[in-house]
């Protein structure tokens, strides 16, 4: 199996679950990524390509097993920061 994703990655939770709420009340999540993540797939609106397993740290890897496509994830906390996680394919 592989995924597709895009994510949005911030050093604070509080702003990660403020950027959360804004992408569930209809704000653009490729916007948000560009305007506030802190990893340099912001520059593609957060968007992180395919990748199959062990390609991520496992518990963004369990996030993205958990959803289906087109799922936004809850805040998911990693070593890198906290990150919300769409899945826009599986294969």
């Amino acid at each position: 199996m592989e995924w597709k994703a895009s994510h949005i990655l911030v050093k604070d939770r509080s702003l990660a679950q403020d950027l959360l709420r804004r992408v569930k009340q209809g704000q653009s999540f490729e916007a948000l990524a560009r305007d506030f993540s802190t990893c340099p797939s912001k520059s593609k609106g957060g968007d992180l390509g395919w990748f199959g397993p062990g390609k991520m740290v496992p518990a963004f890897e369990a996030a993205v097993k958990r959803m289906g496509t087109g799922a936004i994830s809850d805040v998911v906390p990693t070593q890198f920061g906290f990150h919300i996680i769409k899945l826009t394919g599986k294969r």
